[in-house]
């Protein structure tokens, strides 16, 4: 996950979070902790790896996750995909696994909120049928999709 997070440019690491974050906070023991561990009840992440041949070793080359909310059948999304592997269709076959997953659970509505500047992945979630929801005097939207 360390490696993985040194693929990261600046600008796609602000579109993810909302704001910059250093590699050092990102790969901090602690969060790595936390966000490799997940709890299969309320959250899942998937990994899209690639093993090297020659070494054997796997590189990760993006993430998708699930977090259910606190709200009745509703969880919330999001996709990380390394800058070398952006505009390859990785992010939307993630995308596509997250929410057959969050069918496969029964779950009523799965959304996601991204800065408005983030276009890519606003055309991720308008070919999967997601619907936007501009946020007043915000720099955010939402995109939520009905299951």
């Amino acid at each position: 996950m360390k490696e993985f997070h040194e693929t990261l440019s600046d600008r796609t690491v602000y579109m993810r979070y909302f704001c910059s974050l250093s590699l050092k906070s990102r790969v901090a023991h602690e969060r790595l902790v936390r966000i490799c561990h997940v709890d299969g009840d309320r959250e899942i992440a998937l990994v899209a790896d690639r093993e090297d041949k020659a070494t054997g070793l796997h590189q990760i080359l993006a993430v998708g996750r699930l977090m259910r909310l606190s709200m009745e059948n509703q969880a919330e999304v999001a996709i990380l995909v390394s800058d070398q592997y952006q505009k390859q269709n990785l992010g939307i076959e993630l995308l596509r696994r997250v929410v057959q997953i969050a069918r496969d659970q029964k779950l009523n509505r799965v959304c996601a909120e991204l800065l408005r500047d983030n276009l890519a992945m606003q055309v991720i979630l308008r070919k999967l049928g997601f619907r936007f929801r501009l946020q007043r005097d915000s720099p955010s939207v939402t995109a939520v999709l009905e299951l």
